[in-house]
């Protein structure tokens, strides 16, 4: 089993990343979000690594964050979810913005990862909510007293061709200055300018 692999950055695309080490280079399967924190090639990484096992391929799995592996190793360990759809789960949403839908059992926000329908995100919220119990409760907590509008506003944000992970982003910024918003519209405005500022 690998745990991890530090070496030089040989080649990088959004669904894999070539990392030299003692001599070998190793082809890694990663998702986006770790793709976004890759350093140029040629720079030194350190990664996380799962190594999946299926009767026609072995392959190498990696992560930035040690938590997004052992996520991943949570979700390909679910009934009707692959590595695949696990990598884009983890590629496309933030991991306290995922901890947040599972406990609001936001199915709609689920659904908007690509290759996660309904009946897959229901699945999810069933499968996984007591797996994250307890987890990132702390960030749970400045939205539950919002619980829908926060769910609305980015569900909006991402029919406006924002991606989860920045339309969660341009919401929780908002918030932050707007804590007291109770009004869609104008969370949706606030977060519109927010994002366009910055």
């Amino acid at each position: 089993m690998y745990e991890a692999i530090k070496g030089i950055l040989k080649d990088k695309d959004p669904m894999r990343a070539i990392v030299e080490t003692t001599g070998i280079a190793y082809r890694l399967a990663i998702p986006l979000s770790t793709y976004t924190h890759l350093p140029s090639v040629e720079s030194s990484v350190h990664l996380f690594l799962s190594q999946v096992i299926r009767e026609d391929s072995h392959t190498l799995y990696a992560f930035f964050a040690k938590e997004e592996r052992d996520l991943f190793e949570t979700l390909i360990g679910l009934s009707g979810i692959g590595p695949k759809t696990a990598l884009s789960i983890i590629g496309h949403m933030e991991m306290s913005a995922f901890q947040r839908a599972i406990h609001a059992a936001d199915v709609r926000l689920l659904s908007k990862i690509p290759g996660i329908g309904k009946k897959t995100a229901e699945r999810l919220v069933i499968e996984m909510r007591d797996k994250v119990k307890g987890k990132g409760k702390s960030s749970v907590a400045p939205f539950s007293s919002e619980g829908g509008i926060v769910g609305d506003a980015i569900c909006a944000l991402m029919n406006l061709g924002y991606s989860p992970v920045d339309a969660q982003k341009a919401v929780q910024e908002t918030l932050k200055k707007h804590k007291d918003e109770t009004d869609l519209g104008q969370l949706i405005t606030a977060a519109l300018q927010q994002r366009n500022r910055s």
